[in-house]
């Protein structure tokens, strides 16, 4: 039976989406050029770390999902929505290959009247300068006239229960004003709440906004972690007190690294950098080897080199209670350790097997054995499930790098 609407890309995008049409009662396809997630999928287990669980797979299912590896499902919808990942390059730029391959895809069996979306990251310009040309070259048709065109970014966060896909609103910029109209009619179905961008290109520049804001202000406070610890102060205490103020603060928290499929952009095409931006990459980027020194230096305060130490790293995830690794920075961190001679052990009950550099990393059963057994343990993320008061008395010695457990129970950023 012919879908109402195509989702291209079932990764962690495409699949909130498909769940939340599918629960809307739209006829759903997922398409994907890779035939692995649409296997996982069509045996009900999800592909993708972290995005929904096996029962919300399932449910989709019997609403009538279908995953499919056929490009010539895509002929057969009235809306298509782009949710092709772009991830950074070898250059740092971000890589659009997915989204010109599926736009090529999609033009090849588009249809008169069909409203096309883009959720994907891109830069401001990217839905016009990149999408337009493909589909109307290869369709024979034109964007704003044949076919609605808009763009309405991902706007995700993964494991947050407040705000979920119904109630975090959609921001929409199309070609025109009736191909917004269209993609705000479609994502008035999902969601309570649509936003009107001015054009495609607002719309794209919201999505970068939004990201470098958290990267930028995560930097701050990473740098304002490294001098509160040269002074003495105790800087979860200074956020505690900060946040109360109703106006003008935000409180966002150190870490040992950002992860995270947002992606910050310090340069726009060939605009000018965003020098904010890039130095807070500096700033972030830095944290994973600051997290190492002060590694080092506990181990050494307590009669301990760093060569063949025993380390213990907590929860590997880039987000806690979640399963998802994407660019968490346990991975340098267990890299840099290795380098220095550490033997190297982690625990996660979100991460069943974990690879560093294409090893495999030992993972410890028992936490609070392993813990007693480890000269140093490290706290990465904070899941739920760690009880660190009584994790605070097993171990060794205990760095906590999320400011999560009791002041004076362990050591912390």
């Amino acid at each position: 039976m012919p879908a109402d609407l195509a989702v291209i890309g079932l990764g962690h995008l495409g699949l909130p989406l498909a769940q939340a049409a599918t629960a809307a009662g739209i006829q759903t396809v997922g398409y994907d050029t890779d035939p692995r997630p649409v296997a996982e999928l069509a045996a009900g287990r999800t592909p993708v770390d972290g995005s929904l669980t096996a029962s919300e797979i399932r449910r989709m299912l019997s609403g009538g999902f279908r995953p499919s590896t056929n490009p010539a499902e895509l002929g057969r919808v009235r809306t298509a929505v782009i949710c092709a990942p772009t991830p950074l390059g070898a250059d740092g730029a971000l890589d659009l290959t997915a989204v010109t391959d599926a736009a090529r895809a999609l033009a090849a069996r588009l249809r008169p009247h069909t409203t096309v979306i883009l959720e994907s990251s891109g830069y401001p310009g990217t839905t016009e300068d990149v999408l337009r040309p493909l589909l109307e070259e290869g369709s024979g048709l034109r964007a704003g006239r044949d076919f609605h065109l808009a763009c309405s970014p991902g706007r995700l966060d993964p494991g947050n229960r407040a705000h979920g896909y119904a109630t975090t609103p959609r921001v929409i910029g199309g070609l025109t004003p009736a191909c917004t109209e269209s993609a705000a009619a479609f994502y008035g179905r999902l969601t309570d709440k649509v936003v009107r961008a001015r054009g495609t290109r607002e719309a794209e520049m919201t999505k970068v906004l939004e990201t470098n804001f958290r990267h930028v202000n995560i930097a701050l406070v990473n740098e304002m972690a490294v001098l509160c610890h040269e002074l003495g102060v105790d800087l979860w205490d200074v956020i505690r007190c900060a946040e109360t103020k109703p106006f003008g603060f935000q409180a966002f928290r150190p870490g040992p690294g950002v992860g995270g499929h947002g992606v910050p952009l310090d340069t726009i095409g060939r605009h000018r950098p965003l020098r904010m931006v890039e130095l807070a990459e500096q700033v972030n980027g830095r944290m994973p080897q600051y997290v190492i020194q002060r590694c080092a230096t506990l181990l050494n305060e307590h009669g301990k080199s760093a060569r063949g130490a025993r380390v213990l790293l907590l929860g590997v995830t880039y987000k806690a209670d979640l399963a998802d690794l994407e660019r968490s920075p346990a991975a340098e961190l267990a890299a840099r350790l290795m380098d220095l001679g550490a033997a190297v052990s982690y625990h996660d009950p979100h991460v069943p097997d974990w690879h560093v550099r294409d090893r495999p990393v030992p993972r410890a059963d028992s936490l609070y054995e392993a813990a007693a057994h480890a000269d140093l343990t490290v706290l990465l993320q904070h899941h739920r499930t760690y009880d660190l008061q009584g994790l605070a008395v097993k171990a060794q010695l205990l760095l906590d790098t999320r400011g999560a457990t009791p002041a004076g129970a362990a050591h912390r950023l």
